[in-house]
Parts: C-alpha cells; sequence; structure tokens
C-alpha cells in the first residue's frame, strides 16, 4: 500500500468515514451474498469505516476485517464489534480460510503490478468455489490523484488481470454510478467471480 495513501486515510478519517458510513450499497452486498452459502466466512479486505462489516454481520455471516489504516482499525472495531486488525494488502498469506473476499473500493490503491500479486494472494487465501468482489474506479488512469494512489479499470484490462492471476472464473461484470451523494456521474467497474 502506497504510504501517501495511507497519511491520507489517517490524517482525514473522520470526514471519511463520515461521508461512507451510510452509504447504501445494499444492491452489491445482496448481490455478492447471493452467491454465499449462509453464515459463510467473508475478509473484508480494505474494511474503511466496517459500513460492510457491519452489514454482513448482521446478516448471520462470519466476518474477518482488515485495514491499512490504523483510525479505520479503531474506528471499525468500535462500530463493528469486531477486533479489526491492521495489515496490509500485500502481506495477506492464508491459504483456502475464506468463503468469500470482498474488497470494495480497496485494491484500487494499489500500482498494476501490485495488484496483480494482490489478487493471486486472495485467489490463495479463499476456498475452491470462494467468491471474490471488488471494484474500482472506471478507466485507464493509474497513478497520484487528490493525495492517493489510484489503478482505474476498464473490463478488459481487468478480465487480462483476472485470467493471467488465474484460476478465476467471472460471474458478473458491471459499471454502476457513485451511490454518494451528488457523485453519480463517477463511474465504478464491479466483478463478482468464483474461484474455480
Amino acid at each position: 500500500m502506497d504510504i501517501t495513501t495511507l497519511d491520507y486515510y489517517n490524517n482525514n478519517a473522520q470526514a471519511y468515514i463520515k461521508d461512507t458510513v451510510g452509504v447504501d450499497m445494499s444492491s452489491r452486498q445482496d448481490r455478492f451474498l447471493k452467491l454465499l452459502p449462509q453464515g459463510a466466512h467473508i475478509l473484508d479486505f480494505g474494511c474503511g469505516s466496517g459500513r460492510d462489516s457491519k452489514y454482513f454481520l448482521e446478516r448471520g455471516f462470519k466476518v474477518t476485517a482488515i485495514d491499512g489504516s490504523a483510525e479505520f482499525c479503531k474506528h471499525a472495531s468500535l462500530y463493528t464489534g469486531l477486533s479489526v486488525k491492521q495489515m496490509y494488502f500485500q502481506d495477506l498469506a492464508e491459504v483456502g480460510v475464506y468463503d468469500a473476499v470482498w474488497a470494495c473500493a480497496s485494491i484500487l490503491h494499489l500500482p498494476k503490478n501490485e495488484l496483480e500479486m494482490v489478487l493471486g494472494k486472495i485467489r490463495d487465501a479463499l476456498v475452491a468455489g470462494g467468491v471474490l468482489y471488488t471494484s474500482f474506479k472506471y478507466g485507464d488512469f493509474e497513478g497520484p490523484r487528490n493525495g492517493r494512489y489510484f489503478t482505474f479499470m476498464t473490463e478488459p484490462l481487468l478480465q487480462k488481470m483476472l485470467a493471467k492471476v488465474g484460476s478465476f472464473e467471472v460471474v458478473e461484470m458491471w459499471t454502476a454510478g457513485d451511490v454518494r451523494p451528488g457523485r453519480a456521474a463517477e463511474m465504478w467497474l464491479n466483478v463478482l467471480a468464483k474461484k474455480e
């Protein structure tokens, strides 16, 4: 994870949490949960405010939550009742542990070469048939923007990367506007993929 991005989130944690914690993501969350057995173990990979972890917990799923930002970990632990672990994406080392990984607007902060490596780590951490949800800002930009590092994605770019990582079968890929107020024109690329 880019240190500038982490500094940005640690320094702006309260404002960011206020901006995102109440956002209704249920259409994406429910699309993801439909693919999982009841009580499945979900890794919330870059949990931010803890909004999605809380949603999954309230629906009877087992959740492990991590984030690179110490400030997010503190808030998300209080908000969800989970012991949220501070960890960088690159340090994921578990094998065959999770039924699903939810990486909502999180791994987009990695440069392309690290992103590919981390997708490989996600694949390894999933059980066979496990589900990945992830989302990226739409486009082909890569680099620093507004104090953070971003890798945007288009359908062909993401398809190519998942094929290179291997063992992922795309279930669904779709674009949708940002759900935050006044941001609907900002497009996001969403993907649901299963580990073969």
